[in-house]
């Protein structure tokens, strides 16, 4: 199982936990893990067309899943995500 890290502002829907593990092949499957264990995070991570949030960043072993292959990037059981929602303000 792959270890999931969860942002503070994510953590009220998952619990409490500041980690999850989760079984997957790629990183969609990872995330569609949790959001089965934990539904209150689909509208958190997912748009509509089942693509990640824009404003969701997610991180594998610190590659930026988007500059990889996406949902689609392959992932085994050592890695790691993270799960980082984008900041803005001024």
């Amino acid at each position: 199982m792959a270890t999931v890290r969860i942002p503070p502002v994510l953590r009220a829907s998952v619990g409490g936990q500041k980690e999850l593990e989760a079984d997957g092949s790629s990183v969609g499957e990872i995330l569609q893990a949790v959001v089965a264990s934990h539904p209150d995070t689909q509208s958190q991570l997912f748009a509509a067309d089942g693509e990640l949030n824009r404003y969701v960043n997610v991180y594998l072993n610190d590659e930026d899943v988007r500059v990889l292959d996406g949902l689609d990037t392959a992932v085994s059981a050592s890695d790691t995500l993270v799960i980082l929602p984008a900041m803005a303000g001024g």
